[in-house]
């Protein structure tokens, strides 16, 4: 290659082309605009973003705003009815976040202030060069690919990317990738196993996008091809669920050596409501099939599905995103570590027998020799 790697803040915001660093006026006047991993929650001010059952926790989260505003506008001491909300808001986050049901995990997964794959290449990368298209059909804004550095760290980051406003949302179908997504990120993995540069993933979709052009372009084609090209590459390869993680789209980047999801990430071979829709054609019984497809991080480390689950702050990361995306910069950092020292025909070797034993328990499904 012969283009340099970009450094700072700067580099990224010109590299990146997601333009959602520079939102609506109409948002920025309203809070919306800045650093998403800086600016404060909508739900806190009021706004009404989040899950139903989060309701007493923004109405909490709005009073506390208000006292404090009306403490720094006035000479009032209010400290004490501050510490005392304050505290009521931590004790009734603690409560409901300690109990909630599969489906309510899955409204944290896809919470609209959720941190997604563009805030964290502006948070916790320090140089990041895009890199676009599949040489054959065009370039699928629904999945992000480029050559990232955190420290003197470099790889290839490879992702779906949702977008944060209404425009963003529908150039990226909401997360939900082309054919020529996918293509798009099996060539990049192929360069970097030429760069020898590892590779993480990060899985954020409720699954491939189900048109009949998608489907006429050879969507799950480009699925298996991906699959079957991640067992053999010859460099380490990081999965990272961060939110949401759909059936094939998300295994389309989703063969890795070490496979970890975010605590209130989800991840399951249908969404709850074609679940719903598929075995009861019943809409209501959508917190059924949740319960029932044991998609939660619990479930599945339990289950030996994913190798370890990245804590998040209480209430989700959407409560701190800065936080939360520190964590996950820390755990790349760490993993890619570890995996490095491995002699690469034995990495090889263990993707595939990791896969191959996915799913096994006894008396109900067998271990595969």
């Amino acid at each position: 290659m012969d283009r340099k790697w970009s450094s700072g803040r700067e580099s990224r915001a010109r590299n990146v082309s997601d333009q959602s660093q520079q939102p609506p006026e109409s948002e920025r006047a309203s809070g919306g605009g800045g650093d998403p991993a800086r600016r404060p929650a909508r739900g806190a001010e009021g706004a009404g973003v989040g899950p139903e059952f989060e309701r007493p926790i923004r109405d909490l989260e709005g009073q506390l705003a208000e006292l404090q505003e009306l403490a720094g506008s006035t000479q009032l001491d209010i400290s004490s009815e501050i510490a005392a909300l304050r505290a009521r808001l931590e004790s009734a986050i603690e409560t409901t976040y300690s109990e909630l049901s599969p489906w309510e995990r899955v409204a944290v997964a896809r919470h609209p202030e959720r941190p997604v794959a563009s805030d964290y290449v502006h948070t916790i990368l320090d140089d990041f060069i895009e890199l676009h298209g599949d040489r054959g059909f065009g370039d699928d804004q629904a999945i992000l690919t480029g050559l990232a550095r955190i420290d003197d760290v470099r790889f290839m980051l490879i992702g779906h990317r949702k977008g944060r406003t209404t425009k963003e949302r529908l150039a990226c179908n909401f997360g939900c990738a082309h054919p020529e997504g996918y293509r798009k990120a099996l060539r990049k993995m192929q360069l970097a196993e030429k760069l020898r540069l590892p590779i993480v993933t990060f899985i954020n979709t409720p699954g491939a996008y189900p048109g009949i052009g998608a489907e006429e372009r050879g969507q799950a084609l480009a699925i298996a091809e991906n699959i079957l090209a991640m067992f053999g590459l010859r460099v380490p390869v990081l999965v990272i669920v961060i939110g949401e993680g759909g059936s094939g789209g998300a295994l389309g980047i989703g063969i890795g050596d070490r496979v970890l999801m975010m605590e209130y990430a989800y991840y399951s071979v249908i969404s709850p409501e074609g679940c719903a829709a598929i075995l009861w054609k019943d809409g209501a019984r959508t917190p059924a099939a949740a319960a029932s497809l044991r998609l939660t991080s619990a479930d599945l480390l339990r289950f030996k599905l994913v190798d370890a689950v990245i804590p998040e702050p209480r209430g989700g990361a959407h409560r701190d995103r800065e936080g939360a995306m520190a964590t996950v910069r820390a755990t790349i950092l760490r993993e890619l570590a570890q995996l490095r020292r491995l002699p690469i025909d034995g990495l090889v070797r263990l993707r595939r027998a990791k896969f191959r034993h996915a799913g096994a328990m006894e008396g109900r499904f067998p271990t595969v020799p």
